[in-house]
């Protein structure tokens, strides 16, 4: 008898050894996003999760995103109606994940309470820039914010001071000498378009954005494009940047500035499971991972700002987490300041179209007569 249980014993060790389903385990093997985030953020942070899974549960994750413009990716995850392609969406504006939740194209990500509970309802002031979607639909990643960039020497060959504000683009001997990416093509520039329209009204704000395009030298194909022709000199300023695109050139070496208006759009980074996932236990890890402080620390070297009180940009002399703090003008943490917004998500999604053709037809269209 002693004998028989203890071969019962030893074939239940074996199954119990035994690799089970897929669906037994913690996370899926393989995770893909589709995001306007550019890679300079999303492959450090993937590259370093695929080392987190393997060190927590031994797992080798196949990770990837699919990089996208955010009408691009919102316009795609539509198209797949409910049987997506990837497995989360991250990045835009938090209206646009809204709008798919209503769609019933995302899912509740179900993170841990204590993690939700981290990150403040809201940051701003008078209009709140929302950092959550209390309906658990999505969630905030990192802060960012889009402003302006510029190459101190060849504004000091001008003869123009560095700027701190919108209107300082708007200086007589900037002619020429200014970078912006058209709406349409971007909406971080789409964003800070907005902020200037609803900054001084409508009248005021078109008048004052072909004030700019008379001082603008190029349109670039994408936002990214702004910081690198500054940063190699070829302009003085950049409107419209994202913070982390611009560092990417300070990080080159490049000899680039950046500062953030007092009226900045600063974007929250949401990030959403897709209704339909193929895999959405590793998606909700990822989202878990990147609230973490090791996600955090990953992307705030890439010069954003955490998304939790809890967290500061700090780093050892001379690390890239103390750069990103020299470069955005010594500011650590968004939550350390009196943050001002007048941004209106919800009005600037209403007519989104609407301004991206009023911006084609009296801006770029007629741009060779505004420089004149």
């Amino acid at each position: 008898m002693t004998r028989i249980w203890k071969l019962l014993g030893v074939a239940l060790a074996a199954v119990l050894a035994m690799p089970g389903p897929a669906g037994a385990q913690p996370i899926e093997e393989e995770l893909v996003l589709i995001t306007p985030v550019a890679k300079t953020l999303t492959d450090p942070t993937l590259a370093d999760f695929i080392i987190y899974a393997k060190e927590r549960w031994n797992i080798t994750v196949k990770a990837s995103a699919l990089a996208a413009g955010t009408p691009v990716a919102y316009g795609r995850i539509l198209e797949w109606k409910g049987r997506p392609e990837v497995d989360i969406f991250w990045g835009g504006e938090s209206a646009l994940f809204d709008k798919l939740a209503e769609q019933k194209l995302l899912v509740r990500h179900d993170l841990p309470k204590n993690v939700v509970d981290a990150i403040p309802a809201t940051i701003g002031k008078p209009k709140p820039i929302y950092l959550k979607d209390p309906k658990g639909f999505w969630i905030g990643t990192v802060l960012e914010p889009y402003g302006l960039v510029y190459h101190p020497k060849v504004l000091a060959r001008l003869g123009v001071p560095e700027p701190k504000d919108w209107d300082d683009l708007l200086h007589p001997k900037l002619k020429g000498h200014v970078a912006q990416c058209a709406p349409s093509r971007s909406s971080s520039s789409h964003a800070t378009y907005e902020v200037l329209l609803q900054r001084d009204g409508d009248d005021k704000g078109w008048a004052w954005l072909k004030r700019l395009a008379a001082n603008t030298g190029m349109f670039t194909a994408r936002s990214r494009d702004v910081p690198s022709v500054v940063a190699r000199g070829e302009f003085a300023a950049g409107f419209a940047v994202p913070s982390y695109m611009a560092f990417e050139d300070r990080l080159a070496g490049f000899d680039i500035k950046f500062v953030a208006p007092k009226t900045a759009w600063i974007t929250p980074e949401p990030i959403a499971i897709l209704a339909g996932a193929k895999h959405p236990k590793a998606a909700r890890a990822f989202i878990e991972y990147m609230l973490s402080e090791r996600g955090q620390r990953v992307a705030m070297e890439r010069g954003v700002f955490p998304i939790t009180p809890k967290f500061r940009v700090q780093g050892a002399p001379g690390s890239r987490a103390e750069m990103a703090v020299e470069f955005t003008g010594g500011i650590r943490s968004y939550f350390d300041i009196d943050v001002t917004n007048i941004y209106d998500d919800d009005k600037a999604q209403g007519r989104y179209e609407q301004v991206n053709e009023q911006f084609r037809k009296e801006i770029e269209t007629a741009w060779d007569q505004l420089k004149r």
